[in-house]
């Protein structure tokens, strides 16, 4: 089984054990749902390869979408609060996913302390993540948002021990405007700010950070390109 798929820090008998519990699902093309928002809730999903975002309906039909979800990233994790999904998970890109059936998962945990804490610590990173998404779109400016947006993405990179500098973004602008709280004619203006001051260098998806350090700047509440960027 794919290490994405694996939790780190088992023992080799305690992989074994949950490694028979891991399912491959067949590979997702983009605009594949994997669950829907009000589904039976059955098993969490690990993206291995790819991207997918997750988002919910409202009564009206406007979609909000809560989150990016690269690989190694859990999926699901709604359900476990009632037996049903909170949201639904689709296919940014051709991806390929680990499913995790809950009966299983949840019969191996009892008997794997160390994965019932890996999980308790992956619910803990989702409500702060969350809780902080919901502070951004609250009360950040449309600049800031989009710089702790690209800093969080570069993070994520970094983990995968991807380069952090050189993003290739699966979602369009629209998405991303609708993840911030903005428009996209707001998200599309910022981009080309950033890259006028020598911050990014933009071609279409790819995202390229030049000056991480001003970047940095920008999420720490600087008030604007021209005050991060100095005398460039």
């Amino acid at each position: 089984m794919h290490d994405l798929c694996l939790p780190v820090g088992l023992s080799d008998s305690e992989l074994v054990k949950l490694d028979a519990s891991v399912r491959d699902k067949r590979p997702l093309d983009r605009g594949d749902v994997l669950f829907h928002q009000g589904g039976s809730f059955t098993a969490l999903y690990v993206v291995r390869s790819g991207s997918l975002k997750t988002f919910v309906e409202g009564s009206d039909g406007d979609l909000q979408i809560l989150g990016f979800h690269l690989p190694g990233e859990i999926l699901g994790i709604g359900g476990l609060t009632s037996d049903h999904y909170s949201s639904s998970a689709q296919a940014l890109e051709r991806s390929s996913i680990c499913e995790l059936p809950y009966i299983q998962l949840r019969t191996v945990s009892s008997a794997v302390p160390a994965l019932h804490d890996q999980l308790m610590r992956v619910i803990s990173r989702e409500v702060v993540a969350e809780q902080g998404h919901m502070v951004m779109i609250g009360k950040q400016n449309a600049q800031r948002r989009l710089a702790i947006f690209l800093r969080g993405l570069a993070d994520r990179y970094g983990r995968l021990s991807r380069d952090p500098s050189a993003l290739m973004l699966p979602m369009s602008r629209y998405e991303i405007a609708n993840y911030l709280g903005l428009v996209i004619e707001t998200v599309s203006r910022l981009f080309s700010r950033l890259e006028a001051a020598g911050i990014l260098a933009v071609n279409r998806k790819s995202v390229r950070i030049l000056r991480p350090d001003l970047l940095e700047q920008l999420c720490g509440g600087e008030s604007g390109v021209q005050s991060a960027a100095g005398t460039r």
